[in-house]
């Protein structure tokens, strides 16, 4: 009975390493960056897509796995001092930022009938993935031969 349980366990991981391995290259190279190429694997198997994957508390250590290596590469390409010399732009207009947008989107799951925490978490949620997305797309690293902070301002949503 434990074998059939880790057996399912097994091609559930790697139904999801699988739909990564194809899905990320492939946005890559059309332009649109792997983070949403991640995303898309994780709908096409997930419950709303193939169903590969029908209880997402089964994957939840690998999905938190997956944000603890996200935040380690941001860790790793990005420079303390030039951090610093960010941090009226990061915790200002940053801030800010991500307010507005949890706002907006708040308003507009309510508009579609759905009740004020569903919308707020969903809306937080959207917000803080397209963090991930911008990051990637904008190809936020650190330039070897720029002298002084050197950034784009890019928008999260």
């Amino acid at each position: 009975m434990a074998a059939e349980s880790n057996a399912g366990d097994l091609v559930q991981v790697v139904a999801l390493l699988g739909a990564a391995v194809i899905a990320a290259p492939l946005f890559k190279k059309i332009g649109l960056g792997s983070v949403l190429g991640y995303l898309a694997a994780g709908l096409a198997i997930g419950p709303f897509g193939l169903k590969l994957v029908s209880d997402p508390q089964a994957i939840l250590h690998i999905a938190e796995l997956g944000v603890v290596m996200f935040l380690f590469v941001i860790g790793l390409e990005m420079q303390p001092s030039r951090l610093w010399s960010m941090r009226k732009d990061i915790f200002g207009l940053g801030a800010l930022q991500v307010c507005a947008c949890i706002v907006l989107l708040m308003a507009v799951g309510i508009g579609f009938g759905y009740p004020a925490p569903v919308a707020f978490v969903a809306g937080t949620g959207f917000v803080l993935t397209s963090t991930a997305i911008v990051a990637d797309a904008s190809g936020a690293q650190p330039s070897a031969h720029a002298e002084g902070p050197t950034y784009r301002c890019d928008p999260a949503v």
